[in-house]
């Protein structure tokens, strides 16, 4: 396990989400659909997650920009792979501890400050909760810098977007480790 995982050896999964950029639909349903409030745009967006080595362990289907990650995260399937003990890393928007709580699963996320100063304790927390979490997004960089996924995705590749994305993830999984 890597060194940034020392201090959470329960942690089985780190899951964020990322978005991709898509042609504007020509339908104004389809393009309310898709806009993401977040990127700007429209967007087809999923839930990835890492196990602590580094290795894509969950790809979700694409989902519409609008979707919130707590209704992926719900929707997808990862619930249904946790088990009774498990922690689950993720950033502090992804308000997902019930969901979790009702798995026996736990959710380590930096702590809020409430617009009051962090304690030290969670000021140390939430830097090593930022030196795990890092890998998640260098993975999400390594799935992204295939050249197919750049740029502005046509509508056309959506009903092959989950395979491409799926079959990008597992190449990323056969590269050397991002992490030693």
């Amino acid at each position: 396990m890597p060194k940034s995982f020392k201090y959470f050896p329960k942690t089985r999964v780190v899951i964020d989400c990322t978005e991709f950029f898509v042609q504007k639909p020509s339908l104004p349903s389809a393009q309310r659909i898709t806009w993401s409030s977040y990127k700007h745009n429209n967007t087809l967006k999923l839930v990835v997650g890492i196990t602590p080595s580094c290795s894509f362990c969950f790809l979700s289907k694409l989902w519409s920009g609008a979707v919130s990650d707590r209704r992926i995260t719900q929707a997808s399937g990862f619930l249904e792979m946790l088990e009774f003990g498990d922690e689950v890393m993720a950033d502090r928007g992804f308000t997902i501890s019930d969901l979790l709580a009702l798995k026996g699963a736990t959710l380590a996320i930096p702590p809020f400050a409430n617009g009051r100063q962090l304690s030290s304790r969670a000021v140390t927390r939430t830097r090593r909760i930022a030196n795990a979490r890092i890998h998640v997004e260098r993975a999400i960089g390594d799935i992204k810098s295939f050249q197919l996924l750049q740029g502005t995705l046509p509508l056309t590749l959506k009903p092959i977007l989950d395979d491409i994305i799926f079959v990008c993830g597992a190449l990323c999984n056969l590269r050397s480790k991002l992490v030693k």
